[in-house]
């Protein structure tokens, strides 16, 4: 019941100045949000590379509300993009992009959109890495593999998500599962209405199992974005069946979240990638963790009680 609180909450000006502003705040968002600036995140990839991880960076921000804040949204990309290149990070790291935060909501959204992240994705070939475009909300869906299509055109490695609790996502698993597609599968982390989305977690569940199996018998390249232990477990039994090898498909978990299981596996030879956000714009993405799970809301709560 609390998750659907939360992620209202995540929208709530007077909350995100409420949690934002609490002493015992900023301890607990740094579990989860590897710094505010550039040069913080770069020393946690080195530090998840040296024991055998890898990472997918995210800048934080979306919602953005004029074109110039897009604007600075790609510049930062690209800073980030020329940072890996120039510490020969990209073989490690790629980038995960919002296309919000590129202006994807605005007055000719889309348009702005692919305008703006298209120099992004250059940014990362030129620097030996790709990106994967987060998929947020139903309502941005369509535009949003539409400019996936359209960077593909010149970029096949660039990567799309998909969330198993949208009723559409076995259908876009199909369209996307072609050799040289790279897609990450999510259960899904805003809130949606019963017309277009599963609401019970154990269908949701059921229709990640579903796309999971759609994506292991295709031709693309599988990205298992869960911390559920089941669905890992479920996970390497279809890539078994698939007659996958491990640099085949790869896990993906949150920066903050089962370490120990993240280290397990690539102690066991899988590939692990590690979502790492950074930047000052942490609210929305720090509620929709708590929303996720109740390990999460219970850390934080636990640290409001220690330290109030």
């Amino acid at each position: 019941m609390l998750g659907p609180v939360l992620l209202a909450a995540a929208r709530s000006d007077s909350i995100r100045r409420l949690v934002s502003a609490a002493p015992v705040t900023r301890p607990v968002v740094d579990r989860f949000i590897a710094g505010e600036h550039l040069d913080e995140s770069l020393a946690v990839v080195r530090s998840l590379a040296a024991r055998g991880l890898e990472v997918t960076l995210d800048h934080l921000g979306e919602d953005v509300t004029d074109p110039a804040e897009a604007l600075r949204t790609r510049d930062a990309y690209l800073a980030l993009a020329e940072a890996l290149g120039r510490e020969n990070l990209g073989v490690r790291a790629e980038m995960s992009v919002k296309l919000s935060a590129f202006g994807q909501a605005l007055p000719g959204g889309h348009d702005l959109a692919l305008a703006n992240v298209t120099p992004v994705v250059e940014a990362a070939a030129a620097a030996g890495t790709t990106v994967t475009l987060d998929m947020e909300d139903h309502t941005t869906v369509d535009s949003t593999l539409a400019i996936l299509a359209e960077l593909r055109k010149s970029f096949p490695q660039t990567g799309a998500v998909v969330q198993s609790y949208l009723f559409r996502t076995e259908d876009d698993c199909r369209a996307l599962d072609g050799e040289g597609s790279r897609v990450r599968l999510v259960k899904g982390a805003y809130k949606e209405p019963a017309s277009v989305a599963h609401q019970d977690k154990r269908d949701v569940d059921r229709a990640f199992v579903r796309c999971l199996k759609i994506l292991m018998a295709g031709q693309g390249y599988p990205m298992i974005g869960s911390h559920d232990p089941r669905m890992v477990a479920i996970a390497q039994e279809l890539a078994f069946r698939a007659g996958r090898k491990p640099a085949d498909y790869e896990f993906q978990m949150l920066y903050g979240i089962r370490e120990a299981e993240q280290q397990r596996l690539v102690t066991e030879g899988h590939r692990m990638r590690v979502y790492i956000p950074y930047g000052t714009d942490w609210y929305g993405y720090f509620m929709r963790r708590l929303a996720e799970r109740p390990a999460n809301l219970a850390f934080f709560l636990r640290s409001l009680a220690t330290r109030g």
